[in-house]
């Protein structure tokens, strides 16, 4: 093959200064180049970087990409599988054993009627926001409480509870701490829900977990199921929901707009899912030779899928770098897809869209309380992008 391949060497991670939102600059490079090119892993095998929309759509709907963990040729040694239960890490039949009695429960109507729920926690936190009054780090006052409480009602966590969970769950998923920080915080969030298993099985509440115990699921398995939930149910929306509103303050045009029209929510948090892509990357493996772009994708070989230069491919999306919330909606690759789409994708639009809006409504003079470029981000190593402190004023005057 004559025609030379782009090659990125390691993966890049760091975010140009002044552009937090943005992919990293190497990445947006890459995608120029072509839609696939080389790449290095961190133990040194050799792999491809798919950075196209619609290539990494096509591998994500590809059974001949795998995506179960010990596949996965990254790490320059074997990696264990997943634990039963977390299915993310699995392919068919195991993904759907686990994945099936959890549709039903995360159904379009079932989220909606959440609505009302949902806004009274929202209205909580902004409740104790304004009598603590200007200035707040928004990440602890609403990023962090509202998708916590509400998958942890779902699953029916303790209240008690909740507040030692989510420090687990942010350490083990920040990006900050050291292996073994990291493994005792794991091992702690396992022992929890080893312990919320069993109590759900012997006194069945009004949840989806206790619901799930009625099933040929074993303990082992529910737990990891719940991990994933849980995780995955509170870690991408608050950071979607910080970094979504530190993105509107940098645009105060399209802020602007979406405080004068209620009716451009819905697009507006389409087109924040588009442009941030919290969910930053993931990795299939090649379960045989594939043909993909002119390249052979080797049997063994693992590939990264850049979600974010997806979605601000300009082949698919026009202005991809611009926040556009009048934005047609155009089927962005944020909950990914295929088989292994987010399955609380409508959870999270349904606490954004009520989240977002009670934001904006009730500090209609919500700005940074520091210069931008003083917001500190999460570690790019975090497994979803955001930001770790977002402080913010308002006028005490309620408009």
């Amino acid at each position: 093959m004559g025609e030379s391949v782009h090659t990125v060497g390691a993966l890049p991670t760091a975010r140009r200064p002044g552009c937090p939102f943005d992919p990293p600059q190497e990445l947006t490079e890459a995608r120029r180049h072509g839609p696939i090119s080389r790449c290095v892993h961190p133990g040194g095998e050799p792999g491809w970087l798919i950075t196209g929309y619609e290539m990494v759509r096509a591998v994500l709907a590809d059974p001949r990409f795998s995506s179960r963990r010990e596949l996965m040729n990254v790490a320059g040694f074997a990696l264990p599988p997943a634990p039963p239960g977390e299915f993310l890490l699995m392919d068919e039949p195991q993904h759907s054993r686990y994945r099936k009695p959890l549709v039903g429960k995360f159904t379009v109507r079932r989220m909606r009627l959440l609505t009302e729920r949902i806004e009274r926690i929202t209205a909580d936190c902004l409740d104790a926001m304004e009598r603590t009054g200007p200035p707040a780090d928004l990440v602890p006052a609403f990023a962090k409480p509202i998708p916590t409480i509400v998958i942890c009602e779902l699953l029916g966590v303790p209240y008690e509870d909740r507040a030692s969970f989510q420090e687990q769950i942010d350490t083990f998923m920040g990006g900050e701490v050291g292996d073994e920080e990291l493994m005792a915080a794991y091992t702690a969030t396992q022992e929890y829900l080893a312990r919320l298993v069993a109590a759900k099985r012997a006194n069945p509440t009004d949840d989806v977990l206790s619901e799930l115990t009625d099933s040929d699921l074993t303990d082992e398995e529910l737990k990891g199921i719940s991990l994933i939930l849980l995780a995955a149910g509170f870690d991408t929306t608050a950071n979607m929901l910080s970094l979504g509103t530190f993105a509107l303050l940098r645009n105060p045009g399209q802020l602007a707009a979406l405080r004068a029209d209620p009716e451009l929510t819905d697009g507006a948090v389409e087109e924040l899912l588009r442009y941030l892509s919290v969910a930053k990357t993931f990795m299939r493996t090649a379960l045989e030779d594939v043909e993909l772009g002119g390249r052979t994708i080797e049997a063994g070989t693992t590939v990264v899928l850049s979600y974010h230069t997806a979605n601000r491919d300009p082949e698919r999306f026009a202005d991809p770098d611009v926040l556009d919330l009048h934005r047609k909606y155009d089927g962005h690759l944020a909950f990914s897809h295929g088989i292994h789409q987010c399955l609380g994708q409508q959870l999270a639009r349904v606490e954004m869209r009520v989240a977002f809006r009670a934001l904006i409504d009730r500090f209609p003079t919500l700005r940074l309380a520091v210069p931008a470029e003083e917001v500190v981000l999460r570690p790019e190593t975090a497994d979803i992008f955001g930001v770790k402190s977002l402080p913010v004023t308002w006028d005490r005057e309620r408009m």
